[in-house]
């Protein structure tokens, strides 16, 4: 008994051996801790960037608004040159359309003039005798199309109708009228006179070479018959006047029909061609003086536009310094705030980090407490059977010792001489075995309690082998492991806490060792096994199963328990979530169970409906896959 009892200490404080409380956290983390988030180079380089985009924003605007003013100068100082030529333009159309007008006027009250003095005593009479003069052959000829394309006479009408002009002035009176017209209009302005009959014929020109020609088509002559003058403004480099050839002159012809006097009734059309040179020259030298005026106001507006250009671009300029000295200062000032917040962020986070550590402690002496209260209870039992037995045992043997002493006195007896004392010591000796109650049975008795000794030493002894599987303190911490050994384990020591209404089922199947730290996958497996158990109220089941599945061990455990509610189903594995009542548990289990498997290239999923149980699986790499997912 002493000799058990010296052991079991032994055992259980190599067994206790202390455990990392941050191994699962500093494994999902990497060899050197989770990764720090670097608050200011981030902030710096952010900002930085965001700032350089606003500044370039910003120029380009201002590059795009000075572009922008440059182009809506430009288009107005193009629209007032447009607007200065137009007016140009338009006041010398306007001087030459009241030029035109002008003389119109006075042609036609020249043409009153002239059919008051001439017509009805002259040109009337002179029109009837060249009335029967045909031209109707003439006409009949057809034109031809000249070099340009358009209808002209051919020489042989030309011919007919200039006959027609000498036959015309073969009339008796023509000189006497020449001589009248000439006359009238020599000192005069008008150049050249012209009379058509009805018929369209030339009865009368100045020029005597067009005397007979045919003006049926003429748009002017057409224009005047109907009753409305027709003017137009023309220049000839040489013209046959009254008073010989000019050069290089301006006229207005002027259609314009004769009315007989006392009438409205027209009798003829009157082709009058007047000399405006001079009036053309001083508009056109008023228009130059316009356009010289307005070549002068856009060289002012010009030179404006690039003064209020200069200085939109020296604002534009300033203002995008100003931008970047705001900038710079927001910069700055954001820059002492984000670095005194990471400041106090890494205080916190090594104070959270403390507090997670020490959470994370609690957790896995939560579970080791548990463990431990249950693995005492099975020792108490063998212990306790063990102590009866052997105590039973001691109490049994001393009924033995004196028979061993008769048979030694017997012993020597036998060696002794003396017959008559032999007599005597026999007698007692025989006396003091007869006195003894002890029989057959009771050796066996005896033998049977010490076997049942040995059987508890022996349950002792494979819970203390499971508690040593179980940490494998004994072992290296990164080693080759047999998933299902370890379950065994487990579930052997989980049965210590588990309520004795759930029952454990155990389904392994044939899959091959992994390489990872064993301890820490034992406590994956403790803390599902335990969370399954407290997931079921009453009577129920733990279905502990593996397979192997597409390149990973799959460990699935399933209870009967009331389920997950969606609503949280996506939250359990947050750090510090529960559904346990407060001072139960920290809420770090299965968030520290999930960055154990994670750390070893594997993952826990979990699949769950409310009223039907849950199912945790934990799929673990095999061979390279595992090795991987540690050096990551």
């Amino acid at each position: 008994m002493s000799a058990v009892a010296m052991r079991l200490p032994g055992l259980a404080k190599r067994d206790a051996a202390p455990v990392d409380p941050d191994a699962a956290v500093a494994k999902a983390h990497g060899p050197s801790g989770p990764a720090k988030f670097r608050l200011i180079r981030y902030f710096a380089i952010a900002s930085l960037v965001a700032f350089a985009v606003v500044a370039g924003v910003f120029a380009v605007f201002e590059l795009k608004q000075g572009d922008f003013f440059r182009e809506v100068q430009d288009r107005e100082g193009a629209f007032f040159s447009l607007t200065q030529d137009q007016f140009v333009k338009k006041q010398e159309e306007a001087a030459l359309r009241d030029l035109l007008s002008i003389h119109e006027a006075g042609n036609v009250n020249l043409t009153r003039l002239f059919a008051n003095a001439l017509w009805e005593r002259d040109f009337a009479p002179f029109v009837a005798k060249a009335a029967p003069i045909s031209v109707d052959h003439c006409r009949a000829m057809e034109d031809v199309k000249d070099a340009k394309g358009k209808s002209a006479a051919p020489p042989e009408k030309k011919a007919c109708f200039a006959e027609v002009g000498k036959r015309i002035m073969a009339l008796p009176g023509f000189r006497e009228i020449d001589a009248k017209v000439i006359d009238s209009m020599k000192k005069t302005s008008v150049f050249k006179v012209k009379v058509f009959d009805l018929r369209g014929i030339t009865i009368y020109s100045s020029e005597h070479a067009q005397i007979g020609e045919d003006k049926l088509f003429n748009a002017g002559w057409k224009k005047a018959l109907a009753g409305t003058p027709a003017s137009e403004l023309t220049h000839r480099d040489k013209f046959s006047a009254f008073e010989g050839v000019v050069e290089n002159r301006d006229l207005i012809s002027s259609y314009l029909p004769v009315l007989a006097p006392g009438s409205n009734r027209i009798v003829g059309v009157f082709e009058v061609y007047s000399d405006v040179t001079p009036f053309l020259a001083q508009i056109r030298d008023t228009s130059r003086q316009i356009k010289v005026g307005a070549d002068a106001n856009r060289q002012k507006v010009r030179l404006v536009s690039e003064e209020n250009q200069r200085k939109v671009d020296e604002a534009a300029s300033v203002q995008v310094a100003a931008l970047l000295a705001v900038l710079a200062a927001l910069f700055g000032v954001l820059f002492v705030i984000v670095r005194r917040a990471d400041r106090i962020i890494e205080s916190q986070a090594e104070d959270r980090e403390h507090a997670h550590q020490q959470l994370a402690q609690s957790e896995k002496m939560a579970a080791l407490g548990q463990m431990v209260a249950g693995v005492a209870h099975q020792l108490n039992t063998p212990l306790g059977f063990s102590k009866n037995n052997v105590a039973l045992a001691i109490d049994q043997l001393g009924q033995f010792e004196t028979p061993v002493k008769v048979a030694c006195k017997m012993s020597e007896l036998v060696r002794s001489t003396a017959g008559d004392r032999i007599v005597l010591d026999v007698g007692r000796a025989r006396a003091q075995l007869e006195g003894i109650n002890a029989s057959a049975d009771d050796v066996v008795a005896v033998r049977e309690m010490l076997g049942d000794v040995l059987t508890g030493i022996d349950q002792m002894s494979e819970l203390v082998v499971h508690m040593r599987d179980f940490t494998r303190l004994d072992r290296a911490r990164v080693s080759e492991f047999d998933v299902n050994e370890g379950l065994k384990s487990v579930v052997y020591l989980a049965r210590s806490v588990i309520p004795n209404s759930v029952e454990v089922t155990e389904a392994y199947g044939p899959i091959p060792q992994i390489v990872c730290t064993p301890s820490q996958l034992n406590q994956i497996f403790l803390n599902l096994i335990i969370n399954a158990s407290q997931a079921i109220e009453g009577d129920g089941r733990i279905t502990v199963s593996t397979r192997e599945e597409r390149g990973f061990v799959r460990i699935d455990v399933a209870d009967t328990g009331s389920g997950i509610d969606p609503a949280i189903a996506e939250r359990i594995f947050e750090p510090y979530f529960t559904t346990k009542p407060e001072g139960v548990g920290t809420g770090l289990g299965l968030n520290i169970a999930r960055d154990i498997a994670r750390a070893h290239g594997g993952d826990i999923t979990v699949d769950s409906a409310p009223g039907h149980g849950a199912t945790f699986s934990v799929f673990l790499p095999i061979g390279s896959a595992a090795e991987a997912g540690r050096a990551a």
